[in-house]
């Protein structure tokens, strides 16, 4: 991009390598930039920056020159932002503009908290109690499906059709029928797309396929529209067809298809993520896993009983565990802005126009705030020791006006998840195993992450 070009959220112009020069770091190599290292194991690619030019740098991935703006600080700068520095909408769109345009996330200021109050009414408790019945009923007959099945059962493929299936229950109200095999494939494609190295959807490219299955989706929204203003229902897709905004206006059959796009694929592919991850650390640390088991016993409901509403606040274990799992494997690694204003961050001046970035893996490990950071401890998350600890350290679902608005159905879905689970099942690995992780654009296990489930006596 030149360093005239303007971006399309904001009339200010992109620095180029000149106006950032003064900002310690490199380009890497010609054309690629530091992209393969980042692919291959973001986590050491940005501690080998650190380690040689300290908590804000700048460095070229994806074709993209970025300033990093990194730990608890770097978070809370770009996440609170209340003087509205930073765009988000212009942040991820060479990422996700193509893909999920006008999804909560991407949007900025004021259209942003418009939509965001819109969409609020479906995560209020009422709505949340009425997906955990669907919740419930779905694990529940899932997990006795899964261990009448193979021996090894690859998790996150399996997870991963749960996921999709919970949030086709619980959001659209109804299973996705004769299309959701096309659905699934589409949010797949257009997740993996957001990762793409070659960014223009040329035919046979992974961001082609990604744009495609956009538009498959956007169009069974954008049909189903109509259908559910008539009929009505309470899941969340018939609410949002029925919302309005503050002017009492409906929202548009565009507005709510591209808010459904990206609500479903946070709702199932985080999960899936989050919830393999989970998972993983329970079979590598039995000890927790036996914990947990001992929490949900201690509810004193029956074997395959529903998980009551009322109820769900005293899994806080099982709620410290899976806190745990994503500060190690956060269902999403990094957060991009755009700065439209100049501002400091370390003593540097960051020029007007300029991407940032900030990581929340890199921050999730920084031994200074998490002592021993590759270790799993869910003691980590006590009211104690959360207390004490810099507001931004642990951002999963994100901060600020843009914190995630699933984050109570995402934590109402894992303890559903986990009581159902360890109820009425051991879950192991065969010794030795351990995964490879697969961290960009959603980490997950690149061997599907084969476990053993055995009925508990």
């Amino acid at each position: 991009m030149s360093s005239l070009a303007l971006d399309a959220a904001a009339d200010v112009p992109t620095p180029g390598r000149a106006a950032l020069a003064h900002i310690p770091g490199d380009d890497g190599w010609p054309i690629v930039g530091d992209t393969f290292n980042f692919l291959a194991d973001p986590l050491a690619a940005v501690e080998r920056m650190v380690a040689r030019y300290g908590l804000c740098y700048r460095s070229r991935v994806f074709g993209i020159r970025t300033v990093a703006l990194l730990g608890p600080d770097g978070i809370g700068l770009m996440l609170f932002d209340q003087t509205k520095l930073f765009s988000s909408t212009a942040g991820w769109e060479p990422f996700l503009g193509r893909l999920f345009p006008r999804g909560l996330m991407l949007l900025d200021f004021d259209e942003h908290r418009l939509h965001r109050r819109t969409l609020s009414v479906a995560f209020k408790s009422g709505p949340l109690k009425s997906y955990l019945a669907a919740l419930n009923a779905g694990i529940s007959l899932r997990i006795a499906e899964w261990r009448h099945g193979p021996a090894d059962l690859r998790f996150y493929p399996a997870i991963k059709q749960l996921t999709l299936d919970l949030a086709s229950t619980a959001f659209l109200g109804e299973a996705l029928g004769a299309e959701v095999d096309a659905i699934k494939r589409a949010f797949i494609d257009a997740v993996a797309a957001s990762a793409a190295v070659i960014r223009t959807p040329l035919p046979g490219t992974a961001m082609r396929r990604g744009v495609l299955g956009r538009a498959l989706i956007v169009d069974y929204f954008t049909r189903q529209v109509p259908l559910r203003r008539e009929r009505g229902g309470e899941d969340l897709f018939s609410q949002l067809c029925r919302a309005t905004h503050e002017d009492g206006s409906l929202m548009s059959a565009s507005d709510i298809a591209d808010h459904m796009n990206f609500l479903m694929m946070a709702a199932h592919d985080t999960l899936t993520s989050s919830l393999s991850a989970f998972v993983w650390f329970l079979c590598e640390h039995p000890e927790w896993q036996a914990k947990l088991r001992a929490e949900v016993a201690g509810l004193g409901l029956a074997p395959g009983e529903p998980l009551p509403f009322e109820r769900l606040d005293e899994l806080r274990l099982t709620e410290m565990a899976f806190k745990e799992a994503m500060r190690l494997i956060p269902p999403v690694i990094s957060l991009p802005r755009r700065a439209q204003r100049e501002f400091t961050f370390a003593g540097l001046r960051i020029p007007a126009g300029t991407r940032v970035n900030t990581s929340i893996l890199f921050a999730h490990h920084m031994p200074e705030i998490w002592p021993d950071p590759g270790h799993f401890d869910p003691l980590r998350f006590t009211e104690e020791n959360s207390r004490v600890r810099h507001r931004f350290a642990y951002a999963p679902f994100g901060g600020g006006a843009h914190m995630c608005l699933g984050l109570n159905f995402a934590y109402m879905q894992a303890k559903c998840f986990a009581y159902h689970l360890l109820g009425t099942t051991d879950v192991s690995v065969a010794r030795g195993y351990r995964p490879l992780w697969q961290m960009v654009p959603i980490p997950k296990p690149r061997d599907g992450l084969p476990i053993r489930l055995a009925r508990l006596a």
